[in-house]
């Protein structure tokens, strides 16, 4: 961010050509100056004069061959040679250091600013009045970018009776110097990024100093609000402001006590209606050279002003960044992606203030110069207004931002009444298009990441209550930030302004809940930005790609969009649409006309004649060549290119990329063009259409993937046939994607790659040619050692993919392979890779205990007892690591030590691995890690019961691991990790395997409390899991009723004679719920619950109770008492005579 130098070349002035000899005559003037000695006779100040003159007069440029240390040097020697007594010549001096540290866009080094600022801060102490203005302005220059090494000055400067103080206090009369001296706070307070900035307390001080003259009354000279504004909005980096606890959507004037001033008429003119733009259109050709009204006419049409090394010269001229980027980047380098993650260009930070210079004689045309003038301070008055707004935008909590949220955007108002004034007042009624467009870059900011604020709209049923609740009213806002924005659209001329209208309408669609309002906006929106598609300027026809994707990924997949993906191809592209620059109807048509382009008869359209023209569009911007109607504005495309600039081509795989993430339905007609598509793009020479053309990949077979997993609710008939899926992937692997994968230059895209490999099919993957299967896993395995952490993280997610392919998970040496890939992974420096391999590891043990629960045991012969034992140690080693790494390194340790054969639990070796992994997970379900690694741990313990070869019941560590469960399903307050530590707790099979009776009472009564406590939560969100909660409990209680001993008994009585009531009433409920919430891997569905308790009553009836023991008929009674209640319930009685009998 650049703050501005006072004077300058005149607006709008082309950078001249430098005159071959202007170093040379520099050269020549200091080194006649340098030779003078002060003197203060006549005839040497006369000399001094003519040198100073003739330097001023020279008109110097940037890289003219001029060294800043001489010109350091140069301006050192001439405050030397004049006293500061001598008015005149100090005036001019200043002028000189003005002048040349403007023009040649010097930084004074530390120890010439030295000396300089102490003659320029004794000139302003000494000398007379009038030279106080060109004395500020050499001073500004002299401390821009400079804030940080002027710290022995700044007491002088900004302390309680300093001189910028006293000169910018609103009891100077002249404001000019007033002007300045504002102009030199902002300079100090300005750093460039990565330089320190200025120490507390200045930029408070100048804060407060800007904040007071904005509030003051406005004087009838503009300027000073327009370089107060200014200097607010360049003074905030790196300010701490103290704002209050408390935030209330009130003005300001609450804070600080200050009175809110009236408005006056003179601001008026701020804001006038749009249809005066077209009367000021006739005389505009008169008065192009000057003000807002040569703004408007070519700030939409001008080439993008470059934002890299902004500096003073930049903010020379009336074209600034600002004037031609706000609104709108220069073409990106790639696709924008969701708008979402758009953020707001850097020109709107660095806005090009106009200021009062020599050029400014221009406005002295007797016509209307002044009231172009000020017509053009008052655009830049709110101009700098939003980019300050933005900037607060950007560093407040959206919690906070969104109390405001009424303030800044508009409501449907109500029938008759006026509309409220909003941001969307400036975006339709503003004169220039600047100030539009820096609206549209505030609302954008406010917009983005709004999306949880936004969920709670809602209006899909008419409101007919005496109230307005909260849903309603943010509904009725999204509803007119949809009705501004799409008039703004219509009426929007400047390219730059356009490209913003439709960013803004891409957040909103982003962060927007349509599937809870009412249909049409999305069709609306749909139909404006059609013929926006073909606009002239490139960046307009990205943005129009950016909402579009916007449209087709928010909430996906919605009803209303896929009628709308369904429209025929002509449908909206004839709208009543302001844009004049459409092709004809079947423009894009051509993307059939190609002759790579041919659709396998399988996947052409069943039922429709029409074509998805989204996708017809996407594909014909990928591959065709560009039109001649479009070329003359792309400036990004590279030269001698025939296809459509990158920014576009890359938006449009995007766009196929999110269809194919959220209607695949639709996007599956054209696999196999898809597919030709791909082919071409990844065998590109640009790495970033590669790249996305590998993510298309990926989206592609995610969504076969998903067609054919077992829970889809796809009919086969509308699946993709399996043969022209192995077909596709074919064609993949016979095209540039095994090249991609062997890139080594571009690491991204070989992660791409990997990630796109691992999606392909397990059916078609084992319908391969096997040259392919094998090019497939031999790729995989040799990129799993690159010293790349992006591509060994990808490979390692994609053999952990492959390890569960049926087709491989059988062969012995894959899988030993692959575990060995794996074990080495883990061991990486990079937290990414580890996590990434613990998650193979997890699915390689997931595959073990399939291949176990085969009748086959030849797989468990094979596999090597030595490379178990590694896995078993990497895996303890991992549990010890960061919590991603944990939850998936406790899964594979419960898998081991189930596939742990008796083969291997004999040997010694193994004994001291199972016990420190045992202890290892039991660590894991105690310690306060994250709730997903505590429940994996549970799962893993759980898997551990499972293994009947392992000495549950007699080893050491059984009671440590039950204490562990019991005390989860008691106390923790994740209420899934509560269910599936009771879940762990109903496996083991038999009654030893609870080792001693008060082992097997402690687990009886931690169910019972935690029963007891199964409501008992602070977090409202655990609720929906205390109906899960209590069906586990239940099922883990009746289960040790079915496997109770004799003196297992009485201790069991004792529990019900005091809570009998409570497990008698939840039994009950479980008995009598259907499935609600149930967990989907409980054993046992809500049909066959009657016959859980009727087998434990069974068993309990079966048990030889001890002489004179009571407990087993009253535990008997107790479940008696439970069917009985159950049966009569349900109107049955058909058990009840037989269970009596017993």
């Amino acid at each position: 961010m650049a703050a501005v130098q006072v004077g300058g070349s005149p607006k709008n002035e082309p950078a001249r050509e430098v005159p071959p000899d202007q170093s040379s005559a520099f050269r020549c003037l200091s080194a006649r100056l340098c030779a003078l000695r002060p003197d203060n006779s006549s005839s040497a100040r006369t000399e001094i004069h003519l040198l100073f003159d003739q330097l001023i007069s020279e008109n110097y440029s940037e890289g003219g061959g001029v060294a800043p240390e001489d010109v350091c040097t140069l301006l050192v020697q001439a405050c030397r040679l004049v006293p500061l007594n001598q008015n005149h010549l100090v005036s001019k001096v200043s002028q000189l250091i003005h002048h040349l540290l403007n023009r040649l866009q010097v930084i004074v080094d530390e120890q010439n600013l030295d000396f300089l600022l102490a003659y320029a801060i004794s000139a302003i102490q000494q000398c007379s009045s009038w030279t106080h203005m060109e004395i500020l302005q050499a001073l500004a220059a002299l401390v821009y970018c400079n804030g940080s090494k002027c710290q022995k000055y700044l007491p002088g400067l900004l302390g309680k009776s300093g001189i910028l103080m006293k000169l910018s206090d609103l009891a100077q009369p002249d404001p000019e110097v007033r002007r300045a001296a504002v102009h030199c706070m902002a300079n100090l307070c300005l750093s460039v990024p990565g330089q320190p900035y200025l120490e507390e307390p200045y930029p408070e001080i100048c804060f407060w100093a800007f904040l007071t003259a904005l509030q003051s009354p406005k004087s009838s000279d503009m300027d000073d609000i327009t370089f107060c504004m200014k200097s607010m909005f360049h003074g905030l980096p790196g300010l701490n402001i103290e704002l209050p606890t408390v935030l209330y959507p009130t003005p300001l004037p609450q804070y600080d006590g200050r009175p809110p001033v009236k408005p006056q008429q003179s601001e008026s003119g701020a804001s006038r209606p749009t249809a005066s733009r077209k009367k000021k259109s006739k005389v505009k050709s008169k008065k192009i050279q000057q003000g807002e009204e040569e703004e408007e006419e070519s700030s939409g049409e001008r080439e993008v002003a470059p934002v890299a090394g902004l500096g003073r010269e930049h903010l020379h001229e009336g074209d600034t960044p600002c004037s031609s980027s706000l609104g709108g980047q220069s073409l990106p380098v790639e696709g924008s992606g969701t708008a979402g993650k758009d953020r707001v260009p850097l020109p709107i930070r660095s806005a090009g203030w106009k200021r009062v210079s020599s050029s400014e004689s221009d406005y002295s045309d007797a016509e209307g110069g002044m009231q172009s003038k000020m017509r053009s301070y008052q655009a830049k008055v709110r101009q700098g207004a939003l980019a300050c707004f933005l900037s607060t935008i950007k560093s407040i909590e959206k919690k906070v931002l969104y109390g405001y949220w009424s303030a800044f955007v508009p409501d449907t108002p109500e029938l008759g009444s006026p509309q409220s004034v909003s941001l969307m007042t400036l975006t339709l009624k503003d004169p220039s298009p600047k100030t539009r467009a820096c609206a549209l870059q505030v609302l954008s900011a406010i917009l983005e990441g709004s999306k949880q604020f936004l969920s709670v709209a809602e209006d899909t049923s008419d409101h007919r209550r005496a109230f307005t609740p909260f849903s309603v009213m943010i509904a009725s806002s999204i509803r007119e930030l949809h009705r501004c924005l799409l008039l703004a659209l219509v009426a929007e001329s400047s390219s730059q302004t356009l490209t913003q209208i439709i960013k803004c309408l891409a957040n909103l669609v982003s962060n927007s809940p349509y599937n809870r309002l009412k249909l049409s906006l999305l069709t609306k929106v749909w139909n404006q930005i059609k013929p926006y598609i073909r606009h002239k300027d490139v960046n307009v026809r990205v943005s129009s790609l950016t909402l579009l994707g916007a449209i087709v990924s928010t909430h996906a997949p919605l009803p209303e969009v896929l009628l709308l993906l369904q429209q025929p191809c002509s449908s909206g592209l004839n709208s009543n649409s302001a844009t004049p620059h459409l092709g004809t109807p079947d423009w894009w048509k051509k993307a059939s006309s190609g002759p790579f382009l041919e659709e396998a008869s399988v996947s052409s359209p069943k039922g429709s004649s029409e074509p998805c023209w989204l996708i017809r569009l996407c594909i014909s911007t990928v591959v065709l060549p560009k039109e001649d109607s479009c070329s003359g504005s792309d400036a990004g495309s590279a030269a001698g290119s025939t296809y459509e600039p990158s920014p576009m081509r890359l938006e449009a795989l995007q766009v196929l990329a999110h269809l194919a993430r959220g209607y695949f339905s639709m996007t599956q007609v054209y696999l196999m063009e898809l597919g030709e598509v791909i082919c071409k793009c990844m065998g590109e020479a640009d790495p970033s259409i590669q790249l996305h053309g590998a993510k298309l990949l990926e989206e592609l077979g995610t969504g076969l993937i998903q067609q054919y997993k077992p829970d889809s609710t796809i009919a086969s008939g509308q699946r993709v046939p399996v043969t022209l899926v192995v077909t596709f992937w074919t064609m993949m692997l016979n095209g540039p994607l095994p090249r991609a994968l062997q890139n080594s230059e571009h690491p991204t895209l070989q992660a791409s790659a990997c990630d796109a490999l691992s999606s392909v099919l397990p059916e078609a993957f084992s319908s391969l040619p096997s040259d392919k299967q094998i090019l497939c896993i031999t790729m995989l395995l040799g990129l799993n050692d690159s010293k790349n952490r992006l591509v060994k993280a990808a490979t390692s997610r994609a053999l952990g993919v492959y390890v569960l392919f049926p087709c491989l998970r059988q062969d012995v040496i894959f899988v030993a392979d692959t575990a060995n890939a794996i074990l080495m992974s883990l061991q990486d420096k990079s937290l990414n890779v580890r996590a990434k391999a613990a998650w193979s590891l997890g699915n390689l043990t997931d595959t073990l205990i399939v291949n176990m629960e085969t009748p086959d045991p030849s797989f468990q012969e094979e596999f090597s007892g030595l490379l178990l034992l590694k896995m078993l140690r990497s895996a303890i080693e991992a549990s010890r690591d960061k919590d991603k790494v944990k939850s998936n390194a406790v899964r594979a340790l419960g898998n081991l030590l189930h596939f742990l054969q008796p083969s291997h639990i004999e040997k010694p070796r193994f004994a001291e691995m199972i016990e420190e992994s045992i202890q290892a997970l039991i660590s894991t379900v105690l310690i306060e890690a994250a709730m997903k690694v505590r429940w994996n741990a549970c799962y893993a313990m759980g898997n551990v019961f499972k293994n009947p070869a392992l000495p549950l019941g007699t080893a050491p560590w059984t009671s440590q691991a039950y204490n562990a469960l019991t005390s989860v399903v008691t106390s923790c307050k994740n209420f899934k990790v509560r269910i599936r530590s009771a879940t762990a707790l109903s496996i083991p099979s038999k009654r030893e395997h609870y080792g001693s009776v008060d082992q097997y009472v402690q687990i009886w009564n931690a169910l019972v409390t935690a029963l007891q406590k199964s409501e008992d939560t602070t977090d409202f969100l655990e609720f929906k899991y205390c109906a899960s909660l209590r069906t586990q409990i239940c099922q883990a209680l009746i289960h040790l009723l079915s496997l109770a001993s004799a003196s297992d008994l009485p201790c069991i009585r004792e529990t019900l004679e005091l809570n009998g009531d409570m497990v008698q009433s939840f039994i009950l409920q479980f008995l009598k719920s259907g499935a609600e919430g149930e967990d989907p891997r409980a054993p046992h569905s809500s049909h066959g619950r009657d016959q859980l308790v009727r087998r434990a009553l069974e068993h309990v009836g079966s048990i030889q109770a001890l002489a004179g023991d009571t407990a087993r008929r009253a535990i008997m009674g107790f479940l008696e008492d439970i069917l009985t209640v159950y049966f009569d319930s349900s109107g049955s009685q058909i058990a009840l005579p037989e269970l009596t009998s017993r």
